[in-house]
């Protein structure tokens, strides 16, 4: 949806935490990979673009989080008002990406295809977990959602302009019980 200012595209860069005092502080966690850098960002807006949040103030605290001061938030009912709302920033803001380097928004929606170009489903999400990005896919014939790893070995091609991920699904390995063995001596 077009928002009115003619922004098309927001992208996740963080969230409100807990009010911190009295005045209307509020944490804020990065996502940006300089953690510094949302800072540089603003205005942020709610999901929807309809809210835009100024930054008056901050100073940091660890793990990539800030104290922060927004424009029109001045008590901690205010502060407490807004936790865990999430924050974008206008695309046109945020640095290009380099290649082979991708933003979450720009890979949900593309339908992915096995390497001899039949349909799989279309990204759902990319989510991460800390052990490495996993492509949520919802099949085209509908059904639970399928999880690949966001690797070379399995995504081997990204092509944004044409709207396509090609997956090469893993081979799926099945421990088998035999007769008078114990599975894990399954080959």
């Amino acid at each position: 949806m077009p928002l009115q200012d003619g922004r098309d595209r927001l992208i996740l860069v963080g969230r409100l935490g807990a009010a911190h005092g009295v005045r209307g502080e509020i944490r804020l966690l990065s996502f940006t990979q300089d953690r510094a850098a949302i800072l540089s960002y603003a205005p942020l807006f709610d999901r929807a673009g309809t809210r835009a949040f100024s930054l008056r103030a901050s100073r940091p605290l660890k793990d990539g989080a800030f104290i922060v001061r927004l424009g029109g938030v001045d008590s901690r009912e205010a502060a407490q008002a807004l936790t865990n709302l999430d924050l974008y920033a206008s695309r046109e803001k945020l640095p290009a990406t380099q290649e082979e380097e991708f933003y979450v928004a720009d890979l949900v929606g593309l339908l992915a295809q096995d390497p001899e170009g039949r349909p799989i489903g279309h990204v759902r999400d990319v989510l991460d977990y800390g052990a490495g990005q996993i492509l949520e896919v919802a099949p085209e014939a509908g059904g639970e959602t399928l999880l690949f790893p966001f690797t070379r070995a399995v995504a081997p091609g990204v092509d944004l302009a044409a709207g396509v991920i090609v997956i090469a699904a893993p081979v799926e390995i099945e421990a088998r019980e035999e007769a008078g063995g114990d599975a894990a001596d399954a080959p």
